[in-house]
């Protein structure tokens, strides 16, 4: 009987807790969604790069955005190949040019990464090459966190690293104090978490 009601009392709590936990929704979830964010903000730079993997083209019209301010004077675009047979460099750049931006403010980096941390080594090599000191690395707002810490590790390893900001850029379907209330939000969210904690233990 004893074992019976500490059972019933035990559900009954679980209950009362996650009642609690969709009541208070709005003060605890937001915390998931701002921990992705790292926006730095623009500042002179020798260059913008844009991260692959926007298809909506936020990216890539936030990194014209800085060099139409004055923040940079060209835009390194990455592209991995795979988008329906042609490197997502070339159709980011055609997407800019069709809003209205030169095409000589872009400079294509077809390339074959596979995630954040391979595109930010070949990005980093081809940066050293250009001899840029300084830069700013555009990318969707839930993503910055991430790809900053990718892009850190890395300058931090290497002897004369390059100094670089976040710089965030809209992202559909995202935004970190109500990103649960849209299933694509929710979908972000999770994939992104999921990232990071698989990069966290080295996967």
């Amino acid at each position: 009987m004893a074992l019976r009601s500490f059972r019933v009392r035990f559900l009954l709590g679980f209950l009362l807790f996650l009642a609690a936990l969709f009541l208070t929704r709005g003060l605890w979830l937001p915390v998931f969604g701002y921990a992705l964010v790292r926006d730095d903000g623009p500042a002179k730079a020798d260059i913008a790069v844009v991260a692959a993997g926007d298809s909506s083209g936020h990216r890539i019209l936030k990194a014209a955005e800085l060099v139409q301010q004055g923040y940079v004077p060209a835009v390194l675009v990455s592209g991995p190949a795979g988008m329906y047979g042609q490197y997502e460099s070339d159709l980011a750049i055609a997407f800019a040019v069709r809003h209205g931006y030169p095409a000589g403010w872009f400079i294509p980096f077809p390339n074959h990464s596979l995630s954040t941390s391979e595109e930010a080594t070949d990005i980093l090599a081809e940066l050293r090459r250009r001899n840029v000191h300084n830069f700013l690395l555009v990318t969707s707002s839930y993503h910055t966190a991430r790809a900053g810490r990718a892009y850190r590790l890395l300058t931090g390893k290497s002897a004369g690293g390059i100094a670089f900001r976040t710089v965030a850029a809209p992202a559909e379907f995202f935004l970190p104090d109500s990103w649960w209330r849209v299933r694509e939000g929710r979908k972000i969210v999770f994939t992104e978490w999921t990232k990071t904690i698989a990069a966290a233990v080295g996967l």
